[in-house]
């Protein structure tokens, strides 16, 4: 007995990873997309079927001659995937068949927690009401936070009020709670990924997060970069170029408070500095600060990792787009060649969220299919029908 997956085996990835992409979708639109013979993709679809991964889902109305296509699509038994975005203040989930399509959302101020053990079983909980009514197995859970994350599991340098999530202590405390594999990614990260899903001509990026901290993502050749040590991606920690500030204390709403406060803004919360009338020397000197950091900050990376986009989200990013205006005028003087700068639009706690969803559906579809290619070896080695996913 040969543990080699056959033809026959990636004929049946091949549809099943069209399926996880596109469907629903006719059995000619399958054949076009697969490349394979009308004859391979019946015989793959009706194994699928078998599995519980293939449904009719409708029927193509037809005018005049011809004969009326029947959708295939992929049963909500097939499972769900969870996306999460864990902030500081607000904290977002997201649930979606294997498809990608939306089951259930929850958006909440995040409570401040002094135990982690309490913290994963609240969070636990918010993934649990998100999704109530999902069908099938949950595939897989990806959580991000304001902070940077090696390995998946272990979280440095979060936010000041998530302090007590450092390490990998969190993780654990969620996969004991779930039956599915778990995965922690940071903010920026999650973000980035989420352009780059929607946009696949991006090539090399970076992208800052300007909220509760300053968090930074990078990629080249459409692969998000990570590193090998956590110093990898703490930018914060540069000089702004103003004074005595690093970039964090200016490019992060904590921060920049502190900063305006000490200018003597009377703010009551950050946002207050676009959205209230305040004395114009002082809101002017704030400014001038935040767009000096953001220069620095963005002729980092472009010397550095010669992006072709810098993008910005996050709660300052109607800051960013007032003074972006002057940024670029500065970058032109200063570099030969200047990257193009974007604010993305963000919804707080679900934009987050979305690209959590983007990284559960990679994983989860790549697992289903290595389960595809062993399937047949390990029902034969346990006299089974068919194989379970």
């Amino acid at each position: 007995m040969t543990t080699n997956p056959t033809q026959r085996d990636y004929n049946k990835a091949l549809v099943l990873d069209v399926l996880l992409s596109h469907a629903p979708l006719t059995r000619n639109k399958l054949i076009e997309l697969t490349g394979l013979s009308k004859a391979t993709v019946s015989r793959a679809v009706e194994e699928l079927r078998a599995d519980g991964f293939v449904v009719d889902g409708g029927v193509d109305e037809v005018t005049g001659r011809g004969r009326r296509s029947t959708y295939l699509d992929l049963p909500g038994t097939t499972g769900h995937v969870v996306g999460v975005s864990f902030g500081a203040q607000t904290t977002g989930v997201l649930v979606t068949d294997l498809r990608g399509r939306e089951v259930g959302r929850m958006t909440v101020p995040t409570v401040d927690h002094q135990d982690v053990g309490d913290g994963a079983r609240w969070l636990v909980d918010l993934i649990g009401q998100a999704a109530a009514s999902a069908q099938g197995p949950l595939r897989q859970i990806v959580a991000a936070v304001p902070g940077r994350v090696r390995g998946g599991t272990e979280i440095f340098g979060p936010a000041d009020s998530m302090k007590i999530f450092a390490g990998a202590d969190l993780h654990r405390a969620v996969e004991d709670l779930v039956e599915a594999p778990v995965l922690l990614d940071s903010d920026a990260n999650a973000s980035l990924l989420g352009i780059l899903t929607n946009d696949a001509t991006i090539t090399n990026a970076a992208l800052f997060s300007v909220s509760t901290i300053l968090n930074f993502a990078s990629c080249t050749d459409h692969e998000l970069a990570r590193g090998s040590t956590p110093t990898f991606g703490d930018i914060g920690v540069l000089s702004s170029g103003v004074g005595d500030e690093i970039l964090d204390e200016l490019l992060s709403t904590r921060g920049l408070l502190r900063f305006a406060r000490k200018l003597g803004l009377d703010l009551e919360r950050v946002e207050d500095l676009w959205q209230e009338p305040h004395d114009e020397a002082s809101r002017t000197e704030v400014l001038e600060a935040f767009t000096t950091a953001i220069v620095t900050a963005v002729s980092v990376v472009a010397v550095t990792l010669d992006p072709e986009s810098v993008y910005f989200v996050g709660r300052l990013r109607p800051l960013v787009d007032e003074v972006l205006p002057d940024v670029r005028r500065r970058l032109d003087r200063s570099l030969p060649a200047v990257p193009e700068i974007r604010t993305v639009p963000h919804l707080i706690g679900l934009s987050t969220a979305q690209g959590a969803v983007y990284a559960c559906l990679t994983m989860a579809q790549e697992r289903l299919r290595d389960a595809v290619l062993g399937a047949r070896h390990q029902s034969q080695a346990a006299e089974q029908s068919a194989p379970a996913f």
